[in-house]
């Protein structure tokens, strides 16, 4: 397998699990970088800021225009990335966009939204209503983005390979079951008309 997509909701986490899982493999992980070099490449530093702004705290509204520039340069950089192999990409809609490669393991990293409530409270030293806010207001944002710019559905289980549910397992645990899910892949693609 030459390249991983983990998706991941607050709460979840996917963060953490994205690092040991590319520590374990010696592979890179990106995630912001991303961000970084799309809106370097379309001279637009806001929209990095815009992008990295789940909550929608800063208020910026770049234009169209720079949007369309942006998510251009974003699938060319996940696509080159992808090409040359050897990394996780966290986030940043490569579960959409490597969608139909078949050298690309998807995975998605949930958890119970209570159990999200109390990791974010504790992590951010936040009430549990204000926890609760951030995590819907986190999940909107990304489930409107692949709609938006991806006609997916974030939550579908079909743009995933594998569903990790951490409501049992911790870091380390879902880390291990990835990497051994990995270890057991074998890339032939179906032939079309076979049957499951």
């Amino acid at each position: 397998m030459r390249t991983l997509t983990i998706s991941r909701e607050l709460g979840s986490l996917g963060t953490s699990i994205a690092q040991a899982v590319a520590e374990r493999l010696g592979y890179r992980l990106v995630w912001r970088e991303i961000i970084n070099e799309a809106a370097a490449q379309v001279g637009s530093p806001e929209i990095a800021l815009a992008q990295i702004d789940d909550l929608g705290l800063l208020g910026l509204h770049p234009s169209e225009r720079a949007f369309k520039a942006y998510h251009e340069a974003v699938r060319l950089i996940i696509e080159d990335l992808a090409s040359k192999g050897r990394v996780v990409i966290l986030g940043r809609a490569g579960q959409a966009i490597l969608h139909d490669d078949p050298t690309v393991f998807h995975i998605k990293i949930l958890a119970p939204l209570h159990l999200r409530i109390e990791r974010i409270a504790s992590r951010r030293n936040i009430s549990s209503e204000a926890a609760q806010a951030q995590i819907e207001q986190s999940d909107r944002t990304r489930r409107c983005y692949l709609k938006r710019h991806y006609a997916v559905e974030w939550r579908d289980p079909e743009l995933y390979d594998l569903v990790v549910n951490t409501l049992r397992l911790n870091v380390d645990a879902a880390a291990t079951l990835i990497e051994n899910a990995i270890a057991h892949l074998h890339l032939n693609t179906p032939s079309k008309g076979s049957s499951s």
